[in-house]
């Protein structure tokens, strides 16, 4: 059986008849998280948040995370793409359908991606259903904008948990000339304040913060009654949520707001060099690496 497979395993006495299960089937059942329990949350223990983009890394993430955010930054940090613009939805459910495969206890978030949402209500409600029913998800995300809290209450009265995301958006930033922190004037911080005050009141069970000013981003949690998880928007939120790859160190460039907590970039570049040699120098692979035919 290759290596990381699901193994069957023979079923207890006690199990329907069938023969064979899967080992995943056989333990304990754990609850996943769901928008009532973040929501629940405001003003308790802070949110733990990361992204989260393949099944192997949201294995490794989902003991210690409240939520798994499969973020559009997918197309940058994954794909190479200069901005999160040309994420498609086909993209989004791929990696949707990973997380979810790989996590059992935290809930999982999905982008809706640029495009997937802002002509009408119809689109965004028919876009969200197909990012909930082909991934499993708990909940979607959508940027804040002029008709955005119109979107999220008609959403929401159809069943499907939104998550809402004011400050810096990173799918205008086309339209708004780079990524660039938000709140740092009177009439950008009424801005501000004013959509998250909305995106609240639209029926949003959380609020993601991005690149606010610390003043303004503890002003929005306040003025809200659902829980705020900042990104670049100070230690005065209800959570936080970092990009995993920037947290893990793959990439050499380290935004102000995070904290690297490892160097993958330099482990991976590590172990490659040392493979490298080995393969050159002909000890990979050895006689414990090596199948060898049955003595007759």
């Amino acid at each position: 059986m290759r290596r990381g497979a699901i193994r069957p395993t023979r079923a207890p006495r006690n199990a329907p008849q069938g023969g064979w299960i899967l080992s995943a089937h056989r333990e304990e059942t754990v609850r996943r998280l769901a928008a009532p329990d973040i929501a629940a949350r405001k003003g308790g223990a802070p949110i733990v948040c990361l992204t989260a983009y393949t099944a192997p890394v949201a294995a490794a993430l989902d003991e210690a995370c409240d939520l798994l955010l499969v973020g559009d930054s997918v197309g940058m940090v994954v794909h190479g793409l200069p901005n999160t613009v040309g994420v498609t939805m086909e993209m989004m459910i791929l990696h949707g359908q990973a997380v979810m495969r790989g996590s059992r206890k935290a809930m999982v978030v999905v982008d809706m991606p640029f495009g997937a949402y802002e002509a009408s209500h119809e689109q965004a409600y028919a876009n969200a259903v197909r990012i909930m029913k082909e991934t499993g998800a708990q909940a979607v995300k959508v940027e804040s904008g002029p008709t955005v809290p119109e979107t999220i209450a008609y959403l929401t009265k159809r069943g499907v948990p939104v998550m809402g995301h004011v400050g810096l958006r990173p799918q205008a930033v086309l339209m708004e000339g780079g990524f660039k922190a938000k709140g740092r004037d009177e009439a950008e911080r009424a801005k501000v304040l004013e959509e998250a005050r909305l995106t609240a009141e639209a029926g949003a069970f959380a609020i993601v913060v991005e690149g606010v000013a610390e003043s303004l981003a503890r002003e929005v949690t306040e003025a809200v009654a659902v829980p705020t998880i900042g990104i670049g928007a100070s230690a005065g939120c209800d959570g936080q949520v970092l990009v995993v790859d920037d947290m893990l160190g793959l990439f050499d460039w380290t935004p102000k707001f995070v904290r690297r907590y490892a160097d993958l970039k330099g482990e991976i570049q590590r172990a490659a060099a040392q493979y490298a040699r080995d393969v050159r120098d002909r000890s990979f692979p050895g006689p414990a690496e090596t199948y060898y035919a049955k003595k007759a």
